[in-house]
């Protein structure tokens, strides 16, 4: 199978509550005119980039069944609390907690969502 850009992402899984953004070209201003302060920047390393793909969540324990019969196989259905992030978002971050990889020669980024500051969503862009 030829790699595209379509596809070269598609083996990827992203687990829990991370996301793989592909950073920006560095600048001052995001899409939405909001302004990045150079002192900011230098000194806590806030990036930008968009958001590619998103794991599923926070895991939600399931509670335990004491009326449950012993012989009765164990079903495993892991429920998540999804994130805000979705694919196509603009992401500022701080780069101190992310982990910075390599695919097929492009740099990403993989960021918990705590380190997402604050997320630039435009609604008409899948319309």
């Amino acid at each position: 199978m030829k790699v595209t850009e379509e596809n070269k992402l598609k083996k990827i899984i992203i687990i829990g509550d991370r996301v793989l953004i592909k950073p920006k070209k560095e600048g001052n201003r995001t899409n939405g005119g909001l302004y990045l302060p150079p002192g900011v920047q230098e000194r806590d390393q806030v990036r930008s980039g968009y958001v590619m793909k998103t794991g599923p969540g926070y895991a939600i324990p399931l509670p335990a069944d004491e009326d449950d019969e012993p012989w009765k196989e164990a079903e495993e259905k892991t429920r998540y609390i999804p994130l805000q992030a979705k694919e196509g978002d603009l992401a500022v971050f701080l780069q101190k907690g992310a982990f910075e990889v390599v695919v097929e020669g492009e740099k990403y980024f993989v960021v918990p969502q705590a380190s997402i500051l604050l997320l630039e969503r435009d609604e008409d862009l899948f319309s």
